[in-house]
């Protein structure tokens, strides 16, 4: 049970920048032992990821793509935003395919986590999906460079060198590979 005696306390905020993609805000907090002073924090859209495994459940479908802030290629899962009044499983399977062509068979919540939960309020819903159906050519053109059936029994390696950075990615597959036990690394 949590307990309130460590509980910080917000007096209020005020903005200092909003737009539909983010809102920058000046917080008053005040710390258990009744320090208070201004905090930033940041209100980001909540999205939605999803790793979606073939039929046989041995390969999750990634994308290869750049990410222009830090300047990095790295694989992804399919996922986006979630727009105002949608359910982030329907964004999750809208997603999946305009970005890749493939409409999942089903779609699963697995969790829903902060990726930046100290100055951030931007929940992440991971999802996955088993077996998918190709129903045409992706619709969004510019979000990859490539997409690839990677075998799960690679994907360790692929977080092991890096190739992996975007956090949603990681919780995603981390989370696979922890449901489908030490298999899913041997095959």
């Amino acid at each position: 049970m949590p307990d309130d005696e460590s509980r910080w306390l917000v007096h209020g905020s005020r903005p200092i920048y909003e737009s539909e993609w983010i809102k920058l805000y000046m917080t008053d907090v005040e710390l258990p032992d009744g320090q208070r002073f201004e905090h930033h924090t940041v209100w980001m859209p909540s999205a939605a990821m999803t790793a979606m495994l073939n039929d046989d459940l041995t390969h999750v479908l990634l994308m290869w793509r750049h990410r222009f802030v830090p300047d990095l290629w790295n694989w992804e899962l399919p996922g986006g935003l979630v727009d105002e009044g949608e359910e982030p499983a329907v964004t999750a399977a809208r997603e999946i395919e305009e970005e890749t062509g493939y409409r999942p068979r089903s779609v699963e919540h697995l969790l829903t986590f902060e990726p930046m939960i100290g100055m951030v309020n931007t929940p992440h819903h991971v999802f996955i999906a088993r077996g998918a159906e190709r129903v045409g050519e992706p619709t969004e053109k510019t979000e990859m460079q490539r997409m690839e059936w990677v075998p799960l029994a690679q994907v360790p390696s692929l977080i092991e060198q890096g190739l992996v950075s975007n956090s949603g990615t990681l919780v995603a597959l981390l989370h696979v590979l922890a449901i489908s036990g030490p298999a899913a690394g041997r095959r």
